[in-house]
């Protein structure tokens, strides 16, 4: 028998035990010894029930992502072998039970977890559905619409949480397999019967499809060109209206339809580009003790990254200038904490808890304790060196010191300080307790030891991190200010904020430039434009006019009483028409193709520029940031692996094409991007920070 499967026998209670490092997928090395236990095990007399459990943290967290659409033995023979198994079988549940994990348990009779587990369905998060009969099985057991919530948000749910829904049978304290071993004993002892989850119809009668198909009529409109949202619902749907075998052939061909298409390939993309992301040189050395973080800056910013790192378990020393900075600081942090608790997604206690974390100061010396420091004060680099010079000052050796900063020079940082190999950039993006993203910004001196500390503390408090290189606008804001140099050209030639906003939120951003700057304050763009000489005609109007956006009430777009939901302001239009006539430009018809190859052209070009010089070091990389920073849209895998698939020699083409017409340097193509036009991969290209 193979050691990823192995069986022992309990007083005959069979215990078949998975055991694939790390975390237990369901490889084909897998499948094929357990298959052939459980066949093994079915007609074995001395073997009155079966209990399969898991070796290492975690139950299955899912299928082997890497073996997508190559001719394997399907986890769907396992289960359907299970449901052959006339003695009880119960599935052990420890950690994670994910994706195929949990399909692998709805074969079972009986479903038993420790109560730190947790269980769900998360392939609409790599552009799939469940493929092993999950959303045909789930809705038997918790009811149509708590499994189409499940299956297209794919988050988990807390042991509890799935046994109150009725998909775990108990929760368990102690020692988990023995107590799943004496629960599989007395399900033996009990006689049954044994009924198997496909058989299960009572919870689907209670159905109101009328309400269903409303409620998933709302997570398509939310799905923003998605498909496997839509797909998990419709998937969901077949398993109320169709006989089961039925709405299991239709799940899988489903299934394959979606693991063959383009929005699949690049969501798995991005799942494989997060990680690589992770890889940089020294990641294996000596990582440096980080026991409490210290932040400077109790704003907006400072403190989202003391909550991250709260989040994460570490004790936070928050400091501010002033007293009254400090509570007000601290009591948006409460605030926030307590949203989340009347939304349900933070226990009361597990707020104490985190509060608990926070300790305020207004007395630099109270960072001498701390092991990681990071600044999160006003963009403005003499601001910046003061910071630094005092916390040069109190810090104690070998203390990891990290500057906030958006664009500033983090080399020119460094160079102020005794210490500068102790020193990097963390680029945080607010709010930075909920981004994912963290550019970890690598000085000319930053040491290795720091560098993979800091990537390894990423990982831990939950965030996407990659490694970049030290100018204006690192990655992300680099490639937006790229992103945004045609805004203001397109809104005199004749189009409008909303629709250029239209043309994104149709290619399937959350939403356009003008709405996300509205949302950012429109003040923040004008100050970086003043710091560098630069100037944005109408942009600066506005800003001189107090229209700073959502906050203000007023930006490119009117906001009705406090309301989030932008109004077409007629003043604004009237603006874009007077600056238009003082330059002698004469408006046109402008349609969403035109709007998509002046902006996200624009933003494939730089991107290459950046993989050249080395600021990234792949360009999964600088997908991984826009996927997890500006809302690239992840069915098309962010902007560099989107160029392969929208056609990397039109791009060229409609760039030069653009370079002739206007004969702005945003439009030159990149020499590597005409190379990839040519051999059609980013590959070859080393970059500096890796």
């Amino acid at each position: 028998m193979s050691s990823s499967a192995s069986v022992a026998n309990e007083n005959g209670v069979a215990v078949v035990t998975i055991d694939n490092p790390p975390v237990n997928a369901l490889s084909f090395h897998v499948r094929k010894p357990l298959y052939e236990a459980l066949v093994a095990l079915r007609d074995d007399p001395a073997v009155s029930a079966i209990v399969i459990a898991c070796a290492g943290r975690p139950f299955v967290a899912g299928a082997d992502i890497t073996e997508f659409g190559k001719p394997v033995e399907q986890l769907r023979a396992i289960v359907a072998l299970l449901e052959t198994i006339a003695k009880p079988t119960v599935a052990a549940i420890h950690g994670t039970a994910l994706g195929g994990g949990l399909e692998l348990a709805l074969g079972c009779h009986f479903r038993v977890a420790d109560q730190d587990a947790k269980l769900g369905l998360p392939e609409v998060k790599l552009g799939l559905l469940p493929g092993g009969g999950g959303t045909v099985r789930l809705p038997r057991l918790v009811g149509a619409a708590k499994a189409l919530g499940m299956i297209v948000s794919g988050t988990p749910i807390s042991a509890g949480e799935a046994e109150a829904a009725g998909l775990v049978d108990a929760v368990l304290d102690g020692d988990l397999l023995a107590e799943a071993i004496r629960f599989a004993s007395e399900m033996a002892i009990s006689g049954g019967p044994f009924i198997a989850v496909r058989d299960r119809n009572d919870r689907l009668a209670e159905t109101d499809l009328a309400a269903f198909d409303v409620h998933a009529a709302d997570l398509a409109r939310k799905a923003r060109g998605l498909e496997a949202p839509i797909a998990c619902a419709g998937a969901a749907r077949n398993a109320i209206t169709l006989p089961f075998d039925e709405a299991l052939a239709a799940e899988r061909r489903l299934f394959l339809k979606l693991v063959a298409g383009d929005q699949s390939r690049a969501q798995r993309y991005l799942f494989f580009a997060e990680r690589e992301a992770a890889k940089v040189p020294g990641r294996d050395l000596h990582k440096r003790k980080i026991a409490r973080v210290g932040v400077i800056g109790a704003g907006t910013m400072g403190g989202g990254i003391a909550m991250a790192f709260a989040n994460g378990g570490f004790p936070v020393t928050l400091l501010e200038t002033s007293a009254e900075a400090l509570q007000r600081g601290l009591a948006t942090i409460e605030k926030n904490y307590a949203v989340s608790v009347s939304r349900g997604s933070l226990s009361e206690e597990a707020k104490q808890q985190r509060l608990g974390l926070f300790k305020g100061s207004i007395d630099y010396a109270d960072l001498a304790e701390c092991d990681l420091i990071i600044e999160a004060v006003f963009e403005d680099m003499a601001v910046k060196k003061d910071v630094f010079g005092k916390l040069d000052a109190v810090a104690k050796p070998g203390a990891i010191l990290a500057t906030n900063t958006s664009y500033l020079d983090v080399n020119e940082i460094a160079a102020s300080i005794s210490r500068p190999q102790d020193m990097l950039g963390m680029h945080f993006f607010s709010p930075a307790n909920v981004m994912k993203l963290l550019e970890i910004v690598r000085a000319e001196k930053t040491a290795p030891d720091v560098l993979a500390t800091v990537v390894d503390l990423a990982r831990r408090i939950g965030k996407a991190a990659v490694v970049v290189g030290v100018c204006h606008g690192f990655v992300g804001n680099r490639m937006l200010s790229a992103r945004g140099a045609e805004n203001e050209f397109l809104l005199l030639e004749g189009a409008t904020p909303s629709k250029i906003d239209k043309a994104f939120t149709d290619f399937g951003w959350p939403m356009g430039p003008f709405q996300m700057g509205d949302l950012a304050g429109l003040d923040i763009g004008w100050r970086n434009r003043k710091a560098r000489g630069q100037t944005a005609v109408i942009a600066d109007t506005l800003c001189e006019q107090g229209r700073f956006g959502q906050k203000t009430g007023r930006g490119w777009y009117r906001y009705e009483s406090g309301s989030r939901e932008p109004v077409a302001d007629p003043e604004v239009e009237a603006l874009i028409l007077a600056k238009a006539a003082e330059q002698d430009v004469e408006a046109r018809a402008i349609g969403a193709e035109e709007i998509i190859e002046r902006t996200l052209y624009p933003l494939v070009n730089e991107g290459a520029r950046i993989l050249a010089e080395g600021i990234a070091a792949r360009a999964s990389d600088i997908d991984v940031v826009w996927a997890n920073g500006y809302g690239f849209p992840v069915g098309k895998g962010g902007p560099m692996f989107w160029a392969g698939l929208d056609g990397a020699a039109r791009i060229v083409e409609r760039l030069e094409y653009w370079h002739r017409q206007t004969g702005r340097a945003i439009f030159e193509p990149a020499p590597l991007l005409r190379r990839f036009a040519e051999k059609g991969n980013w590959e070859g290209v080393v970059g500096r920070p890796a």
